[in-house]
């Protein structure tokens, strides 16, 4: 029989052993991951491949692991915080925001339109700041709270207030992602979900479909996520072709159709990603150089730059770097988005075993947006390994590059 630490113990062995360690039954963790008992069951007997790297980052934080090496079983310490980012300050606040559960209705709220305005600001702050998660820590709790007495209140005008708390969730959902809270991203992206509905607005409805759909995508229910999108896309385009004007109707479209694409490469389809990548980027091209989504940043860069994301997923890192290089980053108009780019640009790199200029590009997303940086996995992922076996010459910039991420030195 093997023990724990036997290196040859396979992934699933090592889950079943720590879920049962744990006293945790397999109904309850597969529940915490967002997954099926039988899929569950089928890692853990070896029938399904070894999950990738964020699934194994949320099955650690449920069996309450510090050491993501209790389950890869690679003979070094790896702490799940390397990947995953520290707790962000604000955090506990705005979980506190989502689940006060109270029960009184206030007597009085904001109005919708100062609500909508105060959100409009958030989304620019969001877009414009390098520190963008410590500005919506400061921001969201406020907003949370004040957003979900407005739906409470305001009867006669309840349609707009829900569709401004979906607003506020989707909104939630930048904060709380790639923190070790994942049971918060499910729940706001629920919430901004049952809002949409509660309002019966199809153009909500789509928005929180985008934010589920990206949720279902990294947990690997990539049928339910294609059919979500699939759904909502639908839903919109009678509305779309009645209406030319609807600008922001077709962002939500095209957006939706390049997280498609997004799934067929993270599951290796190259045929089907490209085929919805050029769906999406036609509607990126027929709505101009000068649109934007706003929740989403659909336009022709951020297109340019999934392009970029696509070669990576496929694990086609020339494709990807000839994609990155045929447009100007600058262009995205998003910082924490651009910094984003910049990571997937070093993962080309990194996959080409070219860690000099992955280095260069992780040093560039971190000048652009910090905050992208440090709470990225993949970003903090590869400082780990630069730091193991640094570029010649430049162990010193590693060591110095990870201790501004907050990579374990």
């Amino acid at each position: 029989m093997m023990h724990t630490s036997d290196e040859s113990a396979p992934v699933g062995v090592r889950i079943r052993r720590q879920r049962e360690r744990a006293g945790m039954s397999r109904p309850v963790l597969a529940g915490l991951v967002g997954k099926s008992t039988e899929w569950l069951k089928a890692v853990e007997n070896g029938r399904l491949q070894t999950p990738r790297l964020p699934m194994l980052l949320r099955i650690a934080r449920a069996l309450e692991l510090d050491d993501l090496a209790e389950l890869t079983g690679n003979g070094h310490a790896v702490p799940v915080s390397v990947f995953a980012g520290e707790r962000h300050a604000a955090l506990t606040d705005v979980q506190s925001a989502l689940t006060d559960f109270r029960l009184k209705t206030p007597d009085r709220a904001a109005s919708t339109e100062y609500l909508s305005e105060r959100l409009r600001q958030a989304w620019q702050v969001r877009h414009a700041s390098p520190d963008h998660r410590t500005q919506l820590g400061a921001l969201l709790p406020g907003l949370i709270r004040d957003a979900q007495s407005a739906a409470r209140t305001k009867v006669a005008d309840r349609r707009a207030a829900r569709r401004v708390l979906a607003g506020v969730y989707q909104l939630a959902d930048f904060y709380v992602a790639y923190q070790p809270a994942p049971e918060l991203v499910w729940l706001v992206a629920d919430r901004a979900l049952n809002e949409g509905y509660e309002a019966d607005d199809p153009y909500t409805i789509a928005c929180s479909a985008w934010a589920m759909v990206q949720a279902l995508r990294d947990s690997g229910r990539w049928e339910e996520a294609i059919t979500l999108a699939s759904s909502a896309i639908a839903r919109l385009e009678p509305y779309v072709e009645k209406d030319e004007t609807a600008d922001d109707w077709r962002g939500i479209v095209g957006a939706l159709a390049a997280e498609i694409a997004y799934v067929h490469a993270r599951r290796g389809r190259h045929g089907q990603a490209w085929a919805h990548w050029e769906r999406a980027d036609k509607v990126a091209r027929q709505l101009g150089p000068g649109y934007r989504h706003v929740q989403t940043s659909f336009s022709m860069p951020v297109m340019a730059a999934h392009a970029t994301t696509l070669g990576v997923e496929l694990r086609r890192p020339g494709e990807a770097l000839r994609a990155a290089e045929g447009f100007d980053a600058d262009r995205i108009a998003s910082l924490p988005r651009r910094s984003r780019h910049f990571i997937e640009v070093a993962r080309a790199h990194y996959q080409r075993d070219e860690p000099i200029a992955a280095y260069a590009l992780l040093a560039k997303s971190f000048r652009t947006a910090p905050e992208t940086t440090r709470y990225n996995g993949y970003a903090r992922e590869m400082l780990h390994e630069l730091l193991k076996r640094p570029p010649s010459g430049m162990r010193d910039d590693v060591r110095q590059l990870c201790e501004s991420v907050g990579v374990a030195l």
